[in-house]
């Protein structure tokens, strides 16, 4: 004779904290970190680390300020040809620099590159 069981009642979903997700993330997309391994650990699924990555980019990319120079017209700063007016320093110490006579065009494939 077959069994069959049947639950009733509320779903049972876990609910996770801002700080359980980023502890899932840093371990998830630590160097040398395999997001499979990381989801079978936590018992959740791959997308779902994704998905919560894809939140908390959007919510860490909000428009922010940065520090301009304003400079009297028919005059340009001085940039030493080795140091970029733009460097952008990665988690891992690898550096970009990109010189101000860079077409516009670069930098923005070269920033969104690095998103």
């Amino acid at each position: 004779m077959s069994h069959s069981t049947l639950i009733m009642g509320p779903e049972r979903r876990r609910r996770w904290s801002a700080e359980a997700k980023r502890a899932v993330l840093e371990a998830a997309f630590a160097p040398g970190a395999i997001v499979v391994e990381v989801a079978r650990e936590y018992e959740i699924s791959t997308s779902l680390i994704y998905k919560w990555r894809q939140e908390a980019i959007g919510m860490s990319a909000a428009p922010a300020f940065a520090p301009a120079l304003l400079v009297e017209e028919g005059r340009r700063p001085q940039v030493c040809a080795e140091q970029g007016s733009i460097v952008v320093e990665l988690a891992g110490g690898t550096r970009v620099s990109i010189s101000a006579e860079a077409p516009a065009s670069l930098v923005t494939a070269t920033l969104r590159a690095l998103r």
